[in-house]
């Protein structure tokens, strides 16, 4: 049973999700409601009232399988960003989005090129399909792009890009980017996932999703998890044009977004409200958690997105041994020693309170 499966497939180590509350509430032993979760990226408002009201109406056909091809959200997403409907490819979240451009561009013994410490499902979805890694080391945490141009090969078919970058929030600018984009070979698409978009300051904001038009090898991926509050309901989408859209609608599951998270992503996509709401509380916490670091005398990486990267110690252990020490005292943070980064933690952007209670927790442990 052992030599079950492809050798690439046996030696993909599972992703890790971070600790959900009820789980560390019977390990440890504490109230559930008193537990603050700031390890997973997710929007602290949670779900806006304009996709719950969205989702109650849906939810009287939930007998009927989904629209399989999304007409209404692609419709709202097409008017959303100034693209046609047929270039947009939906996805449950913008994982699956990831895991069908490499399935869709990537044979066996082909080279996929990303970052170091970038998001993990990049290294996931290459091993998923055979693909040769060429992991590029990190510039100042971040993507050096310059390096990344050099280092596609003859059997590259796929980049990945995250801007922000997740789990280290730096950010790339747009003249960047496209400098980037110009180096790449026709022949080799380049996947560039913006996560957490929605969450950059107006003056490093771009609509990348333009870019497409010009580069036909540009797949643009976002995601209704972060800053629309929608992670439970898995909604991501690509934007890229035809030739390549239609590839992976051909790699994509049948009905892979239920009804409700279609519903839900309509109502979202437009709530400014919601989304203003979401992007001020974010630079209020931001600047709340930089502050406790400073004050600390913690290194971090500045951060683009809705966490922050902080090391907690020097030695090898540091993450593993605060982070068992924080969920002790009922906080969930993420550590990122799979990344290659054992001496630090991922702290999620909060509401006020959930922050300070981490601050506080953070400096009991570190005394």
């Amino acid at each position: 049973m052992s030599q079950l499966g492809p050798d690439y497939v046996r030696a993909i180590a599972p992703y890790q999700a971070g600790k959900p509350i009820a789980e560390v509430a019977r390990e440890f032993g504490l109230d559930e409601a008193k537990i603050v979760k700031l390890a997973s990226n997710e929007n602290p408002f949670g779900v806006p009232e304009s996709s719950r009201a969205a989702m109650a109406q849906a939810a009287a056909d939930l007998g009927r399988y989904p629209d399989a091809n999304g007409f209404e959200l692609k419709a709202a997403l097409s008017a959303r960003y100034d693209v046609p409907a047929e270039w947009i490819t939906l996805g449950n979240g913008s994982n699956d989005i990831l895991e069908i451009a490499a399935h869709a561009f990537v044979q066996r013994g082909e080279a996929v090129v990303y970052s170091q410490y970038s998001f993990a499902v990049y290294a996931l979805a290459t091993q998923g399909v055979g693909g040769r890694a060429i992991v590029v080391p990190a510039q100042d945490y971040g993507h050096d792009l310059d390096a990344m141009a050099a280092a596609i090969d003859a059997d590259t078919r796929l980049v990945f890009v995250a801007n922000p970058n997740n789990p280290t929030g730096t950010f790339i600018p747009a003249a960047k980017i496209e400098a980037f984009l110009q180096k790449v070979p026709a022949n080799v698409v380049v996947v560039l996932d913006e996560a957490y978009n929605e969450y950059l300051a107006p003056e490093h904001q771009f609509e990348s999703s333009q870019w497409v038009r010009k580069y036909p090898n540009l797949v643009v991926s976002r995601t209704f998890s972060k800053a629309y509050g929608l992670a439970g309901l898995r909604v991501g989408f690509a934007i890229a044009q035809p030739a390549v859209t239609d590839l992976m609608n051909r790699i994509r599951q049948p009905f892979n977004v239920n009804s409700l998270a279609q519903a839900a992503a309509i109502a979202a996509l437009n709530d400014k409200a919601f989304l203003d709401k979401g992007a001020q509380n974010n630079a209020a916490g931001y600047r709340q958690m930089i502050a406790a670091f400073e004050e600390l005398g913690l290194q971090y990486v500045p951060s683009f997105g809705n966490f922050v990267l902080v090391k907690v110690g020097d030695d090898e252990q540091a993450g593993a041994r605060v982070n068992l020490a924080l969920l002790k005292q009922g906080v969930i943070v993420r550590p990122v020693g799979n990344y290659g980064l054992p001496q630090w933690l991922r702290i999620s952007i909060g509401l006020p309170q959930e922050n300070a209670t981490f601050i506080e927790a953070l400096k009991k442990v570190l005394g």
